[in-house]
């Protein structure tokens, strides 16, 4: 929280810590201070909105096939008028969850929701995205086992894999290896192989960032024979047809949920889910709201079991994730609820039929084939004649946005998605895209 501080107060504070003002204490580089920043006058609010759709109308419109962990989707108007209304939308809302018993409310309903899609037995509040939820889970796993191995597969998105890392740079005795894939899955006999009593968890994306489907079942239970805890990482949408993370025995289900009536946005926010088994709740990051009855008896609703270093002893905190995605969440709760369970599974089985409309479409052109012939959901893999990165720069040219995986070995494929967002002439103007590099 800011405190303003009289002149007086800073001179005090300056003296004590030895700089005689704010810039020697900040040591701005000049080109950078004012007023070399060669800022243009300042503008009206009618001037500013105009320059703002003046630079948006920059923008190329594409037809957009990439997924690669950020989809669209479309999101019904109910959502977007609900959750901007003035119950919900404040400038407090977004990140925190203490603003009332109705914000709470949602949040409750929204954990159920979550519980109710994964089939597992504890929700938290939201998290910051998928990513940090996983590295979030990891962290729980080696608190709860006390083991320092982990196991990932290669075909986790990349940017998952950086997060981990990035988490785990101070826990230098934890070492993180990855599992090798074949035809773009997991090799479950090296899985076999590396398991052992030092393993904490395996980590396993299903779909994983190719889009191709795991054999989750026999994973799981390989990853359970050796004692090691189970954590998976599910593609939002996918849950609408796809079996749960729970009937797979995972420990730990995460996910990024923005695909649940949360707009792409150039790429955030996300929305964090993270669900455990009852016996790890303690180890859960962020907040949960509990129902409880106030002092007439009446239904009230309290945030309950949060595992932060403000809340309890530092040592004894899960994690120091101490806010979650409130509106992010808000907007998830209203689409599943307007969705429902017939509604998200028609949404999953239109990504199916879709995207193997498009696969099937782009391999009738010679030169080009699926890298791997395995079941996907709404990703595939397309193995170009020519770099990838050529087939991104001409097609932007002609109003299609795809993307180029950068793998050594994948430098001549496309990730490309195909959601029910897409009609059937899209796909076939792709394809006629494509045929014309």
């Amino acid at each position: 929280m800011f405190i303003p501080h009289t002149p007086t107060e800073e001179k005090e504070m300056l003296a004590r810590i030895g700089a005689s003002s704010v810039r020697e204490l900040l040591n701005i580089p000049q080109d950078l201070a004012y007023p070399h920043l060669n800022l243009p006058p300042a503008l009206t609010e009618a001037q500013l909105t105009a320059h703002i759709k003046e630079l948006g109308s920059l923008n190329k419109p594409l037809k957009n096939f990439i997924g690669a962990g950020c989809y669209e989707h479309f999101i019904p108007a109910a959502v977007n008028a609900l959750s901007s209304r003035g119950e919900f939308l404040t400038a407090y809302t977004p990140y925190q969850a203490e603003a009332s018993q109705g914000t709470l409310q949602t949040i409750y309903e929204f954990q159920s929701c979550i519980c109710a899609l994964t089939d597992m037995d504890v929700s938290n509040a939201s998290h910051y995205d998928g990513a940090t939820a996983m590295a979030e889970a990891v962290l729980a796993c080696v608190r709860i086992n006390n083991r320092q191995k982990v196991l990932i597969s290669s075909a986790l998105h990349p940017h998952y894999k950086e997060v981990l890392h990035t988490y785990l740079q101070h826990f230098p005795q934890v070492t993180v290896q990855e599992l090798p894939c074949i035809n773009g899955r997991v090799d479950v006999n090296a899985a076999q192989r590396l398991l052992d009593e030092q393993t904490s968890c395996l980590v396993l994306a299903n779909p994983n960032f190719y889009g191709q489907l795991e054999d989750a079942q026999r994973l799981g239970e390989l990853t359970h024979a050796q004692g090691a805890l189970f954590v998976y990482v599910f593609q939002a949408m996918s849950l609408g047809l796809l079996r749960t993370p729970g009937s797979y025995g995972a420990d730990f289900a995460v996910g990024e949920g923005q695909a649940f009536g949360n707009a792409m946005h150039f790429g955030g926010p996300g929305l964090g889910l993270f669900a455990c088994k009852e016996a790890y709740k303690r180890q859960m990051p962020g907040r949960i709201v509990g129902m409880a009855k106030d002092k007439d008896g009446k239904r009230a609703f309290v945030l309950t079991l949060q595992a932060r270093e403000q809340h309890i002893r530092r040592e004894k905190a899960a994690s120091n994730i101490c806010s979650n995605e409130a509106l992010c969440a808000l907007n998830a709760l209203i689409y599943l609820t307007l969705m429902g369970p017939q509604g998200l599974k028609e949404t999953a089985e239109l990504n199916v039929e879709r995207a193997h409309q498009l696969a099937d479409l782009l391999c009738q052109t010679d030169g080009f084939k699926l890298k791997f012939t395995g079941p996907f959901f709404n990703e595939f893999v397309l193995q170009c004649p020519f770099p990838a990165k050529k087939a991104v720069q001409k097609l932007a040219k002609k109003g299609f946005g795809v993307y180029a995986l950068k793998q050594k070995d994948l430098q001549d494929c496309l990730l490309l998605c195909a959601t029910e967002t897409k009609t059937l002439q899209d796909l076939q103007d792709l394809a006629a895209a494509l045929r014309g590099i």
